[in-house]
């Protein structure tokens, strides 16, 4: 039986972001998609003008008439915080879903590349850090986990030990499992993660496509979490997506416009 998710994540009008570029992709394999957005937004950021709806009332009057309901799902996505009290009150929600046995998983969207996104700011790093908290798991860029973890961001990126020192330290933060994803270890771009069912920690290499593309990490966190839904083992999910994600930027490594994200819909054939 296939399993239900919640997202929980901004709706952007013009981009296949955020919840528009991860429903199709959860819905094609197989897992019902409902959602809760954090925030309606006109188009990605980058294209220097945007309209933002701060969705906080929202979900404050929705989640109360869910638990009167006694709407449930068996696990809960997470992404775009706009505010330390819609991340308090997605974090209280999730701690009490999770004791009813929904897994949890974080995507603490805050910057790429060494700095923060525009608009992001240390409140809102803080109210992630509550996200991370009651996360089964978590997946942070390398970015996020340094402002995460307080640790420096490295151009030249990390060593295999300080590697899994920061794995430690978004662990002290309270998820279970971790991983973090764009990042160079000992020279080789990689995804390193640490799986808490088995106490492991592992990295896995993969050939770096040049160029940003938009998207590509909600897209990484739909395939991941529709491998881990099915039951699959972290570090193979992991590969899946990462595989998966590869496949779609090479297929769309000449498209006009990376700031729109990629047209999902039109490759789920991808989808591995």
């Amino acid at each position: 039986m296939k399993k239900q998710i919640l997202l929980i994540n901004d709706m952007v009008g013009h981009s296949k972001v955020g919840m528009g570029a991860m429903m199709p992709v959860l819905s094609y394999m197989g897992h019902p998609t409902f959602n809760l957005p954090t925030a309606l937004v006109s188009n990605t950021f980058n294209y220097g003008k945007f309209s933002v709806l701060d969705t906080t009332d929202y979900i404050r009057q929705t989640l109360p008439v869910w638990k009167q309901l006694g709407f449930s799902c068996d696990a809960i996505c997470t992404g775009c915080m706009f505010s330390e009290e819609q991340a308090h009150l997605v974090a209280g929600y999730c701690r009490e879903e999770s004791a009813r046995g929904t897994r949890v998983f974080v995507d603490p969207i805050l910057g790429d590349g060494g700095s923060l996104y525009n608009g992001i700011t240390s409140q809102q790093v803080k109210a992630m850090r509550e996200m991370v908290s009651v996360a089964d798991l978590t997946f942070p860029n390398y970015t996020e986990a340094s402002y995460l973890t307080g640790l420096p961001f490295k151009e030249e990126g990390m060593t295999w030990e300080e590697t899994c020192h920061m794995l430690d330290l978004l662990r002290e933060i309270g998820c279970r499992s971790a991983l973090i994803t764009s990042c160079h270890i000992d020279g080789k771009p990689c995804v390193a993660g640490y799986n808490h069912e088995n106490k492991e920690y592992f990295r896995l290499d993969y050939n770096e496509i040049p160029g940003i593309f938009h998207g590509t990490g909600d897209l990484f966190s739909a395939v991941l979490i529709g491998h881990l839904l099915n039951e699959e083992p972290l570090k193979e999910s992991t590969r899946q997506a990462m595989d998966t994600v590869y496949r779609l930027i090479d297929r769309n490594r000449n498209i006009d416009d990376r700031y729109c994200g990629i047209l999902v819909e039109q490759f789920l054939q991808e989808i591995g």
